[in-house]
């Protein structure tokens, strides 16, 4: 029997993780994010597929790539947050649980960061928590797909 799989899906800028802007985004790289994940999903049952892309339209195939193939689907889609309708349609197209994870608390920043159009259809949003937001919701997406 194979495990649940969870597409851990990574916007614009996340690949500069560790070097750009550590005192909002913290020390932890990406790799260290896709590390840590596939080690606590193996621990939760799950099989994690962990990916990033700085484009727009990637992020769209992604997202439609994990339809009928994937449990569920943890996305930082980073700065497409407040800008992008294109990945909020696709999500839309998706059938499973979406968590929407974020590593800075979006609403203590600028005001335009504080609309999410990928909340509209997440089943739960984690901002604020840095890395750990990455395993506290693996954790509820566990429970979900459970």
């Amino acid at each position: 029997m194979s495990l649940p799989l969870i597409h851990v899906l990574n916007g614009p800028n996340l690949n500069l993780l560790g070097q750009r802007e550590p005192e909002i985004y913290g020390h932890a790289t990406l790799d260290d994010i896709a590390r840590d994940c596939t080690a606590l999903g193996a621990e939760l049952g799950l099989s994690v597929a962990f990916e990033q892309t700085n484009h727009e339209g990637a992020l769209v195939d992604m997202i439609q790539a994990a339809r009928g193939v994937a449990a569920g689907i943890i996305l930082n889609p980073a700065a497409y947050t407040h800008t992008s309708v294109a990945i909020l349609d696709a999500l839309g197209a998706y059938e499973g649980p979406v968590i929407e994870v974020h590593l800075s608390n979006t609403h203590r920043r600028e005001g335009f960061r504080q609309h999410s159009y990928v909340s509209a259809r997440a089943d739960a949003v984690i901002a604020g928590c840095g890395a750990q937001g990455y395993s506290l919701a693996l954790r509820r997406m566990a429970v979900l797909v459970g």
